[in-house]
């Protein structure tokens, strides 16, 4: 679903264990028009904590933290009465690639690499704010390859995908490759609209959190191969 946040701020809640790498994160959204920085956490137990008093709309997670990591801590907040509509946004460098295949079956919108530039990281909040999925492109497909290598389109698979029409599995197989509701229409010779009415119904039929989750998806049940 999407968000407009054109009369009120994005509140976003950050989440690392190192202090510097908060404050540069601080900085940076403080300058910025339109996003407001409503807490900081120095590892998952507390990030579970913030949002549950601060309601943000984005949650800027970090993964290798102390007491709880941020796998966890995603979980936590994405299945809390009252969180459902909290975004959130994993920071990850190459050497944690691993934990960000979980990041995303945790429920996780996506994920960044913490090298991003100042735009880049903006951008990707907005994106994220909007009900929009972020994967980065540098490392979504080995990162996908890697981990779901082992993962092909068994019985259980089928049965999971029974519930969709063949529209719908034809568009999923679409979103699992990267592709924009405008591209997925023009390869299907539908409107963005119809494309994105699909993709919202494959949603609700699979219980995906938002269209990361259906990333995932795609590749567990083989509808793309790695």
């Amino acid at each position: 679903m999407t968000t407009s946040f054109d009369d009120v701020p994005i509140k976003v809640l950050l989440v690392d264990d190192e202090g510097l790498v908060r404050s540069g994160f601080r900085s940076l959204l403080d300058a910025e028009d339109g996003i407001e920085v409503v807490g900081e956490a120095a590892n998952g137990a507390q990030a579970v904590e913030q949002a549950r008093a601060s309601r943000p709309h984005v949650v800027l997670m970090d993964i290798r933290m102390p007491t709880m990591d941020g796998i966890r801590a995603t979980q936590e907040i994405a299945t809390t009465h009252g969180l459902e509509h909290v975004r959130i946004l994993i920071l990850t460098t190459y050497d944690t690639d691993a934990y960000v295949f979980e990041g995303l079956q945790a429920g996780a919108s996506g994920f960044m690499l913490k090298d991003a530039g100042p735009a880049e990281l903006l951008h990707g909040i907005r994106v994220v704010a909007a009900g929009d999925s972020l994967l980065a492109p540098r490392i979504t497909r080995r990162l996908i390859s890697q981990f779901t290598a082992r993962r092909t389109a068994d019985q259980a698979a089928e049965e999971r995908l029974a519930v969709l029409t063949e529209r719908e599995r034809e568009v999923l197989a679409l979103v699992g490759q990267g592709m924009s509701n405008q591209e997925i229409g023009a390869e299907l010779f539908l409107s963005p609209a119809t494309a994105r009415t699909h993709v919202s119904r494959a949603m609700v039929k699979l219980r995906a959190r938002d269209r990361a989750q259906l990333v995932v998806i795609a590749y567990q049940t083989g509808l793309v191969s790695p």
